[in-house]
């Protein structure tokens, strides 16, 4: 690689430097900080101060990869995809008709993609701290889990109100927890709850005295994500599940399948019998089916329309990158009384910004890392399966949560996926 060679002239100006630094040979301890810190403040941090530690972080992976001799990128198929995904997305900004708008949301996807290439060189050569991010995820799932149950039985905001009660009885209304998230959305606590829940299934693997209370925090984390209301993270928590008892069932021996299927089955009458008698649970489900009668759902459908008719407009390259640009010329579409910032589904949302072509590179991008975690989890026997495996999860999780909803793009949920991504690309490649 070109990059490669002309990191090598710049590494070879600085190596005495580096040789001498005590900071520069610690380099790493200051990017994990900065890593396990962004995961910490995502919980209660704005947006802003959230970034500034991903900033920190490229800052310090960059003056790491100038100073430190023989660091050097490596590259695969997925990377190959990434970056021509932010080729497009890059001409796609310079074209937009609002370009400054959407030049600010393209900073925004420098900042994530530039995150998840510095959590790849970080964990390539610290893999033995993988565990303790799932470590660090799982404590800010008991954390949250804390303040849900707080909000569910004492006295909560008006702000977890939000859902359309024309058609409920009061015992059918639900009381929508928020967490300590920034901004205040349910729907953003139900899909960062979801992304982290995946974390608990390691910690066993970690400390086999964990299991105990990986089991307990564990069930209490999915109740205080069902709490939230999210019909979104109820989606994509039911595909995690389907994803994690195919591939449970695939690595079990014939003798054990059986036993497996049916402990399947009867978690299955148990979880429907706790659904359909908890009145506002069942309404919140039901709700999903109820199409155009449920406010919501209407109201996402109208979204879903307009955002279609300006992918058509604009296929070949988008709109431009951000909500702010998103929500500029959507208002050249919307239906009246439908205002929105962003189309409510993650694929349609990349279409409508950067286009086709961005899409198709984006989606393969994910498929390939799917791919690659799958193919690992079923043919390696090793300490680093689970770790795959609940990364994989947790993207399973966030993408098909992503169908109905945008909260994707929220921070929290964002540097978590690219931080899953990463380990799935570490580990997977490393093994070869």
């Amino acid at each position: 690689m070109l990059v490669n060679t002309i990191l090598g002239k710049i590494q070879s100006l600085f190596g005495s430097v580096y040789n001498k630094s005590f900071i520069l040979q610690h380099i790493d301890l200051l990017i994990g900080i900065n890593i396990f810190l962004l995961i910490f403040t995502s919980t209660f941090a704005q947006s802003d101060n959230i970034g500034y530690f991903a900033l920190f972080t490229i800052l310090l992976t960059a003056i790491k990869m100038l100073t430190k001799p023989e660091e050097k990128f490596e590259q695969n198929v997925s990377d190959i995809l990434l970056l021509l995904y932010f080729i497009i997305v890059l001409i796609s900004v310079a074209g937009s008709s609002l370009f400054y708008l959407s030049l600010k949301g393209f900073m925004k996807t420098v900042t994530y993609l530039g995150f998840y290439i510095c959590v790849v060189q970080y964990l390539k050569d610290n893999k033995n701290i993988i565990k303790w991010l799932f470590l660090g995820f799982s404590i800010c799932a008991c954390y949250e889990t804390v303040f849900a149950f707080l909000q569910n039985f004492g006295a909560v905001e008006e702000i977890s109100g939000w859902q359309d009660m024309s058609h409920l009885n009061p015992e059918e209304v639900m009381t929508r927890v928020y967490g300590t998230l920034q901004p205040f959305n349910p729907n953003l606590f139900g899909g960062y709850m979801l992304s982290i829940i995946p974390a608990f299934i390691t910690l066993p693997f970690i400390n086999k005295k964990l299991l105990p209370a990986a089991v307990i925090t564990g069930i209490l984390s999915v109740i205080a994500m069902v709490l939230t209301g999210c019909r979104g993270a109820y989606i994509g928590f039911f595909f995690m599940l389907i994803t994690l008892i195919c591939i449970t069932y695939k690595l079990l021996q014939p003798k054990f399948q059986k036993i497996f299927t049916t402990i399947v089955g009867i978690g299955t009458l148990i979880l429907s019998f706790i659904i359909v008698s908890t009145a506002s649970l069942r309404a919140r489900i039901f709700s999903i089916f109820a199409m155009r009668s449920d406010s919501s759902n209407s109201f996402r459908f109208n979204v879903y329309q307009s955002s279609f008719q300006m992918f058509k407009d604009n296929w070949l390259l988008g709109i431009g990158c951000g909500n702010q640009n998103f929500r500029e010329i959507y208002g050249l579409y919307m239906k009246t009384g439908f205002d929105a910032l962003s189309a409510y589904n993650i694929y349609l949302e990349t279409a409508v910004e950067s286009g086709i072509f961005a899409l198709i590179t984006f989606v393969s991008f994910l498929c390939v890392n799917i791919y690659k975690a799958v193919k690992f989890i079923l043919s390696e026997k090793t300490s680093e399966t689970i770790y795959v495996l609940a990364a994989l999860l947790s993207i399973i999780g966030i993408l098909t949560h992503g169908i109905v909803d945008t909260v994707f793009f929220r921070p929290q949920i964002q540097f978590t996926f690219w931080i899953m991504i990463g380990i799935i690309r570490v580990v997977t490649d490393n093994k070869k």
